[in-house]
């Protein structure tokens, strides 16, 4: 008890002395205010080129909403958005990392240049088209079979044809590992992309790959291809062949003539071989399929089906037509047509498959083509662009390349800074009767490989596939459809020069509701 009264009073002493000097001190301090605390500094985006791709993805891709990476409210700042965006080193890595599982063919590309030369036709090649494939033997040997000359390319000017094999470059094998659906692991076909190369090619003898010491060099070049390969009437008959191997809008007036051509000459029926054709301009695909029919104007072609940011703008329904700009098509008002598409038949081959379909009878003849349903655009970095109406409020338009015709300049206001664009799947395309579902291919109605020892000449009635076509129209038999295929020389596609090149398997939307 004593200890806590003598603290109490030592207390008490300590807070009369405190009183007695504040009460005596005429100096009064100055309150001293708490430091602020420290701002953070600001996240800098390290690459604008980073930002044109998520933005432009953020807008058109069609499965924005399924992207989690994409959603509208992802990132609470600023700060947190350049921060994402500064863990990519480049646009390619934070591209593929916006991509849904479902999409197998979007893409970006360093310089526009290449993308809109690829859709006017105009590519760099050495003019060899050929298809990828194992020898007889099987393993993990690949050989090159040639499908076709490019006319006026590099190839050309050699004795390289139709059904050569092509087994090594600049003296090494081809090789290549898939797995089971037949996807490549390893290979190295790489060998085909230097500019001067060297092929090396070899006979089939019974099941062996014989090397037959023919050495050829090509040389790749810039050329614009056209994509009418052969247009003719079969001899003795009243059968059309057109041979279209890519649909490239700038041709389009070369494919009306050449319908102009068949159609005077009185073809009734029609064998049109996409076999090779992986796809390209919608426009290309609307003219084609009214070329083959034309009773048909003004009826649904195709319903497409963008996100919901865009469908309530873009959401359209194609067409069938009856003239090119002012001129008219020469179309064969047909009931029927027969079709040769196979797996390197993709986007606007199928969606002219498809959408002929509800109006008349197709007759598919080859194997099942790729399965693309989705159409895609071209995006540059251009996020300013309106659209300008008189009387009506500006529509903003960001990204998307439209129409130098329509009064835009898409690519003139772009950033001047970078040249990279985006092309990727921003809807998808239904026929009249509302069917779109063939991610696995169009299956055929008429299955029928090309194979190592029964090649034929394309055009020739005694090539298979399209001897098996005539067979349906006519009945005639040819010598080739007789001929026994064992199951090891059946081409069993592995890849082709149409997939090594750029862009080529795109359905290119060209065409939008006014």
């Amino acid at each position: 008890m004593k200890k806590y009264v003598l603290l109490f009073l030592g207390l008490s002493f300590l807070f009369y002395n405190c009183s007695s000097d504040d009460d005596n001190d005429s100096v009064v301090e100055e309150a001293v205010n708490p430091p602020l605390p420290l701002q953070p500094t600001p996240v800098v985006l390290t690459n604008e080129i980073n930002d044109f791709v998520w933005s432009a993805m953020n807008s058109w891709y069609f499965w924005q909403d399924e992207v989690l990476e994409l959603g509208d409210n992802r990132f609470a700042n600023q700060d947190a958005y350049f921060t994402f965006l500064n863990q990519f080193q480049t646009p390619r890595g934070l591209f593929q990392t916006l991509r849904s599982p479902k999409d197998r063919f979007s893409v970006i590309v360093d310089d526009f240049d290449i993308l809109f030369n690829s859709f006017a036709g105009v590519f760099t090649s050495n003019g060899v088209e050929f298809v990828l494939t194992r020898p007889p033997s099987g393993g993990t040997a690949v050989i090159a079979v040639v499908r076709y000359i490019v006319p006026g390319s590099s190839a050309a000017a050699t004795s390289i044809k139709r059904g050569d094999v092509i087994f090594a470059i600049n003296g090494t094998p081809l090789f290549a590992t898939t797995d089971n659906q037949g996807n490549i692991l390893s290979s190295n076909l790489e060998l085909f992309n230097p500019d001067v190369i060297t092929l090396n090619f070899a006979d089939i003898v019974g099941n062996e790959l014989v090397p037959n010491g023919i050495d050829i060099e090509v040389t790749k070049t810039q050329i614009t291809e056209n994509p009418i390969l052969i247009s003719k009437v079969i001899e003795g008959t009243s059968i059309g062949y057109l041979m279209y191997n890519s649909f490239t809008s700038n041709f389009d007036d070369a494919l009306n003539a050449a319908f102009g051509e068949l159609k005077s000459q009185g073809v009734t029926d029609l064998v049109l071989d996409l076999r090779y054709n992986l796809g390209g301009s919608v426009l290309s695909a609307i003219r084609l399929s009214s070329l083959i029919t034309g009773q048909f104007a003004g009826s649904v072609l195709s319903r497409d089906k963008w996100n919901d940011k865009w469908q309530p703008i873009f959401g359209a329904e194609d067409f069938f037509v009856n003239e090119m700009n002012g001129t008219p098509l020469n179309s064969l008002n047909l009931n029927s047509v027969y079709i040769i598409a196979t797996d390197d038949s993709a986007s606007a081959s199928e969606y002219v498959i498809n959408s002929l379909a509800p109006y008349i009878n197709v007759t598919h003849i080859g194997s099942a083509t790729v399965g693309k349903n989705e159409f895609s655009v071209t995006l540059v970095d251009n996020p300013g662009q309106v659209f300008q109406s008189n009387g009506q409020p500006d529509l903003p338009l960001p990204f998307i390349v439209l129409s130098e015709n329509a009064g835009f300049t898409t690519v003139a206001d772009a950033n001047p800074n970078h040249k990279y664009a985006m092309q990727p799947l921003v809807g998808t395309n239904e026929n009249a009767d509302g069917f779109s579902d063939f991610t696995n291919g169009l299956q055929p109605d008429i299955e029928i490989l090309e194979s190592l020892g029964n090649l034929g000449q394309l055009g020739d009635p005694e090539e298979p596939l399209l001897a098996r076509a005539l067979q349906e129209i006519n009945g005639t038999s040819a010598k080739s459809l007789s001929v026994f295929v064992p199951e090891h020389m059946k081409i069993k596609t592995i890849g082709s020069s149409n997939r090594l090149k750029p862009y080529r398997d795109i359905l290119h939307k060209d065409t939008f509701k006014k």
